[in-house]
């Protein structure tokens, strides 16, 4: 068998992606290790600068300040509930709506395809969300984090045109032995789809665990508080804590604990990060796959 030669451009060029790629990868990496090593470094000393990525002096204190109020393990435990049931029910109501429109049969198939899209186009605002919520007993709700998520627009249209390129002889194979709609869509149609339920999994998961909105404008009791919204108010505290720290008792004070605003910063951003990260990696096959499902169709 012969083998292609490869002549200097193509080697040239070759070598120009390769070092545009190890670039683009320490432009990610560096940052990710920078933050890393400051959140594991005293926080005082990591004032005056120069620490890159290696703690110049470790200290877990900024991570014992997160931990130290029991405001965060309650609210891991609304954030993990919330993700948990706000991904399996997005993804089965989503599911079951797209197969439902990959149908050419099914009555008003147009108009409804048109008022989902018409979604996209306009919101109604913050205060009549709000008013909305209020009237749906939502407000100060578990639910409020989950019912106004369970259906996506792009994802639903991801899903249904990923439907949409199974071959239809399957479901006509599967009706003879006598499967009906639902066992098909159970046996037939989600495990030929797993690359992009995997992805929007994937999307609907980061959505509810970084999210600090729901949490801060529709919830007085930070009992229900997610993990986003309790770092998120305990960063702007240690900012305005800061900013009034104007004499010198003040000031040893806030010497003593060695944890400063920034240095609280890098390890929210370390907490709040890691658990997708550590789950990323078992998805990460299906990515590219179930983005660019349906982009060319056969």
């Amino acid at each position: 068998m012969a083998v292609k030669k490869i002549n200097r451009g193509e080697k040239t060029l070759q070598f120009f992606i390769y070092i545009c790629i190890v670039f683009l990868s320490l432009a990610i990496l560096l940052p990710c290790l920078n933050i890393l090593a400051l959140s594991f470094n005293d926080g005082m000393d990591a004032s005056r600068g120069g620490v890159s990525f290696w703690p110049r002096v470790f200290s877990p204190d900024n991570y014992l300040e997160v931990f130290r109020d029991g405001k965060v393990m309650r609210a891991y435990r609304v954030t993990i509930a919330r993700t948990i049931t706000g991904t399996m029910l997005k993804l089965a109501i989503t599911a079951m709506a797209a197969y439902a429109l990959k149908f050419k049969f099914l009555p008003f198939r147009k108009s409804i395809n048109f008022l989902i899209t018409f979604t996209m186009l306009f919101g109604g605002g913050l205060i009549p969300t709000y008013i909305l919520y209020a009237q749906l007993k939502l407000v100060n709700n578990f639910w409020v984090y989950v019912l106004p998520r369970l259906v996506d627009v792009i994802h639903l249209m991801m899903i249904r045109t990923a439907f949409e390129t199974i071959p239809g002889s399957l479901e006509e194979s599967a009706k003879l032995d006598g499967c009906g709609y639902f066992r098909s869509f159970i046996q037939i149609i989600l495990p030929l789809s797993k690359a992009v339920i995997a992805v929007v999994a994937l999307f609907t998961a980061v959505s509810h665990w970084n999210d600090w909105f729901d949490g801060a404008f529709f919830m007085t009791s930070d009992k229900e508080w997610p993990v986003a919204t309790v770092l998120q108010q305990m960063l702007n505290r240690v900012a305005g804590l800061n900013r009034e720290t104007t004499n010198l008792t003040a000031l040893l004070v806030m010497e003593r604990r060695q944890v400063t605003s920034d240095s609280l910063k890098m390890a929210t951003v370390v907490i709040s990060t890691a658990p997708i990260l550590c789950i990323y990696p078992f998805v990460q096959k299906y990515f590219t796959k179930g983005v660019m499902i349906g982009a060319v169709k056969g």
